[in-house]
């Protein structure tokens, strides 16, 4: 049985998380008490062949103190279940955000009486252990519906299949560094397409913004060098265990010179036999 634990801070994307994957054929279970767990994995093992794929969402509303969570994942452990963690984050300024909009109270808010940033601080103590076993971590602070359900369908549609799930990001440093990057890039020192009227609205994604990114030499020695490194650093990785790795290459505004270099490392990194996700956080802002 595969069975994928998706936790994180309440308000970060759990329940899409829970759809994305139930749309890929996982069958799920939401908001378990932690220490239910191990009755749970025994009802999912009696399943036979109907639940090889399990999800189980367990979060604060199932959980009240860290070592509830450390006495279930000690259970799985002890039965040698395997299992991956997924953990969904977002900052607390997002979280605060989404609250807001929503007009929905923070669960530790509601229990405890105290305020929502209150609240997602405790709520962070309380989830350290699962972030500290977590497999995969996605920040999904900047990340649109549409990008979350993609990054969720990524890492389980095919990921057992690879030897090492990879990610590549195109961002702006302007709206800030993706929190899940393990290795960043920063092709700042390039020549900007954003100053030639006919390219400035225009991205890494049309061909015309790409020839004129990749015509200077110092562009294609800059791009020969991340490859190089990549080539020496990946398979590292792999051998030291490392289940997911997320690379980001960053210029100002995320439109131009990064979406070409995410896109020339992606293709580089496919002929190695990484098979990486490609996605381009900021290509659609306006601001």
């Amino acid at each position: 049985m595969e069975l994928v634990i998706v936790t994180g801070l309440s308000g970060a994307g759990k329940s899409l998380a829970m759809n994305a994957l139930e749309d890929i054929g996982y069958f799920c279970i939401d908001n378990i008490p932690a220490g239910l767990m191990p009755r749970l994995l025994e009802f999912a093992q009696q399943g036979g062949n109907l639940l090889k794929k399990v999800a189980v969402g367990l979060d604060i509303r199932g959980a009240r103190s860290p070592q509830e969570i450390r006495d279930a994942l000690a259970t799985l452990d002890d039965r040698k279940v395997d299992y991956r963690v997924l953990f969904l984050e977002a900052t607390d300024d997002v979280l605060r955000r989404r609250y807001k909009e929503t007009r929905r109270r923070h669960p530790i808010s509601i229990s405890e009486g105290i305020s929502t940033s209150e609240a997602i601080v405790r709520e962070r103590q309380i989830l350290r252990p699962l972030f500290e076993r977590a497999d995969f971590v996605v920040d999904t602070s900047l990340l649109s519906t549409a990008q979350n359900k993609e990054r969720i369908c990524g890492l389980f549609l095919t990921g057992h299949e690879r030897p090492m799930v990879l990610n590549i990001v195109s961002f702006g440093f302007k709206f800030g560094l993706p929190a899940e990057a393990d290795i960043v890039f920063d092709v700042r020192c390039l020549p900007n397409p954003f100053y030639v009227p006919e390219l400035k609205d225009k991205t890494g994604l049309d061909q015309e913004v790409v020839d004129y990114v990749m015509k200077s030499e110092q562009s294609q020695e800059l791009l020969k060098r991340m490859e190089g490194l990549l080539e020496y650093a990946l398979p590292l990785y792999v051998q030291e265990g490392k289940s997911q790795l997320t690379v980001a290459v960053g210029c100002t505004g995320g439109k131009h010179r990064s979406i070409t270099f995410a896109r020339k490392l992606a293709e580089f990194c496919d002929r190695l036999g990484y098979e990486p996700s490609v996605q381009h956080r900021d290509a659609r802002r306006t601001n």
